[in-house]
């Protein structure tokens, strides 16, 4: 049974809802209603004109209603008089098509028509940089293998452990912390859960990571490349796909401890790395991750082919552990509902078609990919839009309503990106 948000208003003292959706760019959009109207709002849901939002609509739309999942209720845990809700959208009595929360439901609904549920964890890093300015927030903070540093780590004590705290108020399970790889850049970890929640999750964390970084005169970053001589800023996953409390993934017969169902699952996201890409890495910046030069700690930590290995982090997908894959493409711009549904879209088609994932490269691609043949990933976010666009398998099972406008709105921003002129044009052309 459904949570009653006007219960829990009463119970839980509080006093407003943040009635929340996330468009196709994966901004955070959300109206503020007072308790006292949350009955009203959660029958027929708070108005938006959907044109004002990445979502690929006109202004002659109709008004869109944002309807909260009441089982999604977060309060803020640094003002908790307020409650967050993630909300479905609807327009004309339909879901709205390309609603990137709706989009990862109706995966979801093909995965249970299958007797499967997908779970997931995701590892989100960021960087804390000074307010207003384009430079990290720690001067101190300058170790060429900063990764792990235990001073730069209790210099940023006070956000992280209050994220942390949050984190186990809210009964997420946070089990480590850690300075990561590039100066000023974070991780934090929670356990994982079904596909939807733990979208949700991801959401409301990048959302929380912000503010708390916001209210200690901050800003958090989960920019993909905010530096380029520095490490990216990924967002790993880890995948495992469940029937009746059973970890279908798992095979203690296996060698790497994996079993054929989770081959199959993993070979479609491999087969489907490169329109995948447009998902997990949406943004320009995205790309100079991936396709990035050797970092000041020398190693970019972000794949560039579309490989498998055991446990080696130089590929696109290892085996960390038996019963679940780690997927390193997706990155910090990634949109939390649009990751899971390409993902379980991806692997579903690759169970339907038992697909091959080959055998597991052994060896360090950052040294030796140059000796095998494997396919490269994306070199630009043109690139992965004309490959999403090409693969109807992906297309047709996110839906083509979905597809058409996240690829119109995407080759837009393209287009916006390919007018602008940069410094590195005028440096070098100027005097041509």
């Amino acid at each position: 049974m459904a949570l009653d948000l006007v219960a829990a208003a009463k119970e839980r003292g509080i006093r407003y809802f943040l009635i929340s959706f996330v468009d196709l760019f994966g901004v955070m959009r959300a109206k503020l209603a007072p308790a006292s109207a949350i009955r009203d709002m959660s029958r027929a849901g708070a108005g938006f004109a959907g044109f004002a939002t990445w979502l690929d609509m006109t202004p002659a739309d109709a008004d869109m209603l944002a309807i909260p999942d009441p089982d999604s209720l977060i309060q803020l845990p640094w003002k908790p008089e307020v409650g967050w809700v993630a909300a479905d959208l609807w327009m004309g009595g339909q879901p709205v098509a390309q609603a990137p929360r709706g989009v990862l439901k109706r995966q979801i609904a093909a995965a249970k028509d299958k007797g499967l549920a997908m779970k997931t964890g995701v590892e989100c890093e960021f960087f804390l940089l000074e307010a207003g300015a384009h430079a990290i927030a720690d001067g101190a903070d300058r170790a060429t293998k900063s990764c792990y540093d235990q001073g730069a780590l209790m210099r940023r004590y006070d956000i992280i452990s209050e994220i942390c705290d949050a984190m186990q108020t809210l009964g997420w399970g946070p089990y480590q912390n850690d300075h990561e790889d590039a100066n000023g850049q974070f991780e934090m970890n929670w356990e994982y859960a079904d596909a939807l929640v733990t979208a949700d999750r991801h959401a409301f964390f990048k959302y929380m990571v912000k503010s708390i970084a916001e209210n200690h005169g901050l800003r958090a970053t989960f920019m993909p490349k905010p530096f380029a001589n520095l490490t990216g800023s990924g967002c790993h996953a880890h995948v495992s796909v469940w029937r009746e409390g059973r970890n279908l993934f798992e095979d203690p017969e296996d060698e790497l401890g994996i079993s054929a169902t989770c081959r199959h699952f993993m070979g479609g996201v491999l087969r489907h790395a490169e329109g995948l890409a447009a998902l997990t890495n949406p943004t320009v910046n995205s790309y100079k991750r991936i396709n990035g030069a050797v970092t000041l700690s020398g190693a970019t930590w972000a794949p560039g082919s579309i490989t498998w290995a055991g446990n080696n982090r130089t590929h696109m997908v290892r085996i960390p552990d038996a019963g679940r894959f780690e997927i390193r493409l997706a990155d910090g711009a990634v949109n939390p509902y649009l990751l899971q549904a390409g993902l379980l879209a991806a692997g579903l088609a690759g169970l339907a078609g038992s697909a091959d994932p080959g055998p597991p490269l052994d060896i360090n691609m950052y040294t030796h990919g140059g000796s095998v043949q494997a396919r490269r990933l994306p070199a630009n976010l043109l690139d992965a839009l004309r490959a999403f666009e090409a693969d109807e398998t992906l297309r047709s099972t996110l839906g083509e309503s979905f597809a058409t406008a996240y690829l119109r709105l995407k080759h837009q921003d393209w287009a916006a990106y390919a007018r602008h002129l940069s410094s590195w044009e005028l440096e070098t052309t100027l005097d041509a």
